[in-house]
This record gives structure tokens, sequence and C-alpha cells, in this order.
């Protein structure tokens, strides 16, 4: 009777012990983080949690990337690695290795937050386009105000407001920035600008050979990210060219991913910059030509480079 009790004893303590270790294997396999990006660096991109604090999450070729629609999330739309860019609001799921990385088994993000992420990167302020409307209304209206003295000082107060607030999401929109690692956390360590003809959104031959030692030079790099910009001159109308720096940048990105060898994993989202920061003026043939480009650079993190 001894005996049986011992071993009914031993073996209740192994199902518990084996219990346990199932119950510890089951916490360490399912770990979920809510943050936004604070950055990117190859594969490998910082998420900051309210919770967490800075978790560095490592994404493969297997992780699961989709944007959630509807209130209840029910519909997923399957999206590439190159939408993960600084300043989007994540929810990741995977579990830890070695090095205390969180192992991304799927991110999953709002379409909302991503728009509003791509502004940031593309340095768009729907703010700033607002006031330039409402400045544009004002000058339309200025005979009727200047009759109207007590309308003008109602609306000139109106405006005041406005400015004050334009003025505080500016400063908002640069404290992002600067949290969600731009340019100026980066150096740049090898650049290509590709032209396109009027209209063109094809890669010209004679910017093939550049890409691909550009290609060739970022392999050779430790936690680069490979970023690019499209372009269009301001001939035409702004929904066309959009439309034509987006295409031009897609463009590049493909060709940099199929023929240069860059995993999809170190390419940020191809920003279509549109009619901004033109560099020529765009009165004169040779101007507009100059303004019809494509900026490719490669980008390390300071903090990888030690300085």
């Amino acid at each position: 009777m001894k005996s049986t009790r011992i071993s009914g004893i031993t073996f209740a303590v192994v199902v518990s012990l084996t219990a346990v270790m199932f119950c510890g294997i089951a916490i360490a396999q399912s770990v979920q983080v809510q943050g936004v990006i604070d950055s990117r660096s190859g594969a490998t991109m910082t998420v900051k949690s309210p919770d967490a604090g800075n978790v560095v999450v490592l994404l493969t070729d297997s992780t699961d990337v989709r944007e959630v629609e509807g209130g209840l999330h029910m519909r997923k739309k399957q999206m590439g690695m190159t939408a993960l860019v600084p300043g989007l609001s994540v929810q990741v799921k995977g579990s830890n290795n070695a090095q205390n990385q969180l192992v991304a088994d799927s991110v999953r993000f709002k379409g909302s937050d991503l728009k509003t992420a791509q502004d940031i990167q593309a340095g768009v302020n729907p703010a700033e386009q607002q006031l330039a409307a409402q400045q544009q209304q004002l000058q339309q209206t200025e005979q009727q105000i200047q009759q109207q003295q007590a309308a003008m000082q109602a609306q000139q107060a109106q405006l005041n407001a406005e400015q004050q607030r334009i003025a505080d999401n500016k400063a908002a929109i640069a404290a992002a920035n600067k949290r969600f690692g731009e340019l100026g956390e980066y150096n740049i360590l090898g650049e290509v600008t590709v032209l396109f003809g009027n209209g063109k959104v094809a890669i010209d031959p004679q910017y093939k050979p550049q890409l691909l030692d550009l290609a060739k030079k970022a392999l050779t790099i430790n936690g680069y990210v490979i970023q690019v910009k499209g372009y269009a001159s301001a001939v035409g109308s702004a929904a066309l060219n959009q439309k034509l720096s987006t295409e031009r940048a897609n463009n590049v990105t493909e060709f940099l991913e199929q023929q240069g060898r860059i995993p999809l994993t170190n390419m940020l989202a191809p920003g279509a910059m549109g009619t901004a920061r033109q560099v020529a003026p765009d009165t004169t043939a040779e101007g507009q030509a100059d303004n019809r480009r494509v900026v490719v650079r490669i980008l390390q993190n300071k903090g990888i480079a030690g300085n």
C-alpha cells in the first residue's frame, strides 16, 4: 500500500510539473505588442509601446503583414513589408528569441493609420493645404471685408485662431518626425537620380547600371535601408503628376528588388512626392526635365554607424 501511495504521489507531481512546463511554453510562444513603429533598420524595426517601452521586432519571410478593415476588423488585406514605415501604429504578435527580439508572426494595422504615417513620410501637411484655401478665399472677399469693418475683425480673429492651430500642428508633426526617425537620424551612403521623359514612367536603360551599382554597394552595408522618392514636373494636372510620381517610384523599387536583389525588408515604402520639392524652375523645358525624377538613397541609422 505504501509503495502504491508513493507511486501515485510521484505520478501527480510529474503531471503537475508537465502542466507547468506546457503553460510556460504557451506563455513564451504568445507575445503581443501594441505601439508605434519608431524606426526601421533592415529586417528589424523598433516599436514604441506604452506598456512594454521600446521593443525590437524581427521581420522574417514568414511574417504575415495585413491591413485590417471594418469595425470588428473582420476584413483583412495582405500587405508587403514596405508598408511598415515609421509612425505607423501596429499590433505585433510573435515570440521572443534568445536575443530578446520579438520574432513577428503577424503584424496588423489600420488603413487610416497607414495613410497618416505615409503623409508624415512624404512631408504632406493637410492643415497647410486647408490654410492656403482659406487664405485664397480671404483674398477674394477682401473688398467686401473692407466695407464691413465689423465682419472683417471677426474673420481676422478666426484666421488668427486658425493660424495658431496650424502652428501647433506643424510643431506636433515636427516632433513626430523626430520621434519616428526621419532623414536627420540617418547617414546617406549613396544616391542615384533617375530622370524621366514627359509623361514617361519606364526606366531609361542608361540609369540601370547606376541603380545596380547602388544596390551592390548597399548589400555591403550593415543595417542599410533603401529610400525611393518619385517626383513630377508641374506640367499637367495635380492628379496626373501624383500618379506619374507614384508609378516612377514603384518601377524603380521593383527594379531594385528584382534586378538588384534588394530584399523588401530593407526597402522603405516608395514615396510619391508629386510636384513637391522642385529642383529647377518649371518655366523652361530643361527645368521640367530636371523635376521629372526619382531619387534613390542608401540610408544607415546613425546609431548603427556609431555617430
